[in-house]
């Protein structure tokens, strides 16, 4: 008896471990990670290389979303969606979660500069930009952020094309553009849906700041530059007709909806943009890792 309740709280308290680092999130970013040195390597024939890119970022992005979950604990307490994170509640105390967040940290950059010190710096720079300069000094102080939390995104994808090719070269930018230009769609569509959670937590918006409409008008617009990275950078991989078809399908329904709330805006239109965003970034890397083999 005592031995199954001692079992729970163990899980109860690695479930809690898991949540800090925001899976979804987390497993997203690491497969544009590995679609980035896919989009240069077979992983098949360098399959050491390729387990040591997933461990490394999957660390060093699972350690910085810790992170920004320890600095953002006390807007997470005003926010209703968040609330029930275990840094607010109590069930993980945030000395414990901070020195997970940078033990995990320390070990991926430790792992990507075993890899390759370029790759190493890419992968810091990307941790750098989303704690330090997003997180800490422009969230609480400016909409416009998301532009920097974009490029810390796009780190991964280019991450790993530069360890595919030794070097950053107007693909991997490519790649990174694409990804920083669609985090507007996907981030934008969620602040207005969440807008009322924001202002109570005291996170500028572009919704507050510039309107509903016009940040409407900014997501289309990041939508359509979103398409055209990846669809050139694709291209430029050289890639069969029949694989760029699949994108341009993927493309055309991402341009559809954006149109969508722009010409007939409601929050259903909204909802439906965000959650296809994910599918349109999961289906492009598909794309770029499956043309590999």
């Amino acid at each position: 008896m005592i031995g199954d309740k001692y079992n729970n709280s163990q899980k109860s308290k690695l479930g809690n471990y898991w949540s800090l680092i925001k899976s979804l999130q987390t497993g997203l970013l690491l497969f544009t990670g590995i679609a980035g040195y896919t989009s240069a390597q077979c992983p098949v024939g360098e399959y050491s290389q390729i387990l040591g890119l997933s461990v490394s970022l999957f660390l060093a992005i699972a350690g910085s979303t810790v992170l920004n979950m320890v600095w953002d604990r006390d807007i997470d307490s005003r926010m209703q969606r968040t609330a029930h994170r275990p840094l607010v509640n109590g069930e993980l105390r945030v000395d414990h979660a901070l020195i997970f967040g940078v033990l995990i940290s320390i070990a991926g950059l430790g792992i990507a500069y075993w890899l390759d010190p370029l790759y190493a710096l890419v992968v810091s720079g990307g941790l750098f930009i989303d704690v330090v300069i997003y997180t800490i000094w422009l969230k609480r102080r400016t909409p416009w952020s998301i532009v920097w939390g974009g490029i810390s995104g796009g780190m991964p994808i280019l991450a790993g094309r530069v360890l595919a090719v030794g070097q950053i070269d107007g693909i991997g930018v490519l790649f990174l553009l694409s990804v920083l230009l669609w985090i507007p769609t996907h981030i934008l569509t969620f602040n207005i849906r969440n807008v009322d959670d924001y202002r109570r937590a005291g996170i500028p918006t572009f919704a507050d700041r510039y309107g509903f409409m016009n940040t409407r008008w900014i997501i289309a617009a990041s939508s359509v530059g979103a398409s055209l990275a990846i669809g050139l950078g694709l291209f430029s991989l050289g890639l069969s007709w029949g694989y760029l078809k699949m994108l341009a399908v993927l493309s055309i329904g991402l341009l559809v909806l954006a149109a969508f709330i722009v010409v007939r805006p409601s929050e259903k239109h909204d909802f439906y943009l965000f959650k296809y965003a994910s599918l349109y970034m999961m289906g492009a890397m598909s794309i770029i890792s499956f043309s590999s083999f």
